[in-house]
């Protein structure tokens, strides 16, 4: 009677710290989300210069806040494969007007953009990126992976991308994921 006492004691405290680090580790998209104001009707996603366009998916933060949803955009035309890369992630860094939210910091922007022979993609980008990152687990997942889908998704010659920042490799964003190696795209973050 002890012994089970032990294990359902054991069970229910295991419960209560799942509940606590979920609680906690709610990402912050959800509570900015509804902290929001409605943009107003006239307001939209800057319009594209005219010229060739491909349809590329993009990755947002999805409405519950813990998963990445994809939203098919227009995207300039890049004549090469590093091109269209640039094209691709400077899309995806771009300001999104409501309901869309971006999992990328703020003032982020792409100083440039390398395809090694093996397919490995290194993107280096500006410093917000990091130094404007909110923190937390998943909110970390949720901006990597956005790049990295993004490249991986729509560029079959790029088979895993590196996030280097202001010119240097990083171990990490915001001390969560391993950023040390390029890393393959992931949809399981993707509903």
């Amino acid at each position: 009677m002890t012994r089970r006492r032990a294990v359902v004691a054991g069970a229910i405290a295991l419960i209560v710290l799942t509940a606590g680090a979920l609680l906690v580790g709610v990402p912050r998209w959800a509570t900015r989300r509804q902290a929001a104001t409605p943009a107003p009707a006239t307001q939209a996603v800057v319009p594209l210069p005219q010229g060739r366009k491909i349809k590329a998916r993009l990755f947002y933060v999805a409405d519950d806040g813990m998963r990445l949803t994809g939203v098919e955009r227009d995207v300039p035309y890049g004549e090469s494969t590093v091109e269209q890369a640039r094209e691709i992630l400077a899309a995806q860094v771009a300001p999104v007007a409501e309901p869309l939210v971006s999992a990328i910091p703020p003032g982020t922007t792409i100083r440039t953009v390398f395809i090694a022979d093996d397919g490995s993609a290194y993107i280096d980008l500006s410093r917000e990126v990091a130094a404007a990152h909110r923190g937390g687990t998943l909110d970390e997942l949720l901006t990597v992976y956005t790049l990295v889908n993004a490249l991986t998704t729509n560029l079959p010659a790029v088979t895993a991308v590196q996030v280097l920042v202001d010119g240097k490799e990083v171990d990490t964003l915001a001390g969560h994921v391993d950023l040390r190696r390029p890393l393959a795209g992931n949809l399981v973050w993707v509903q």
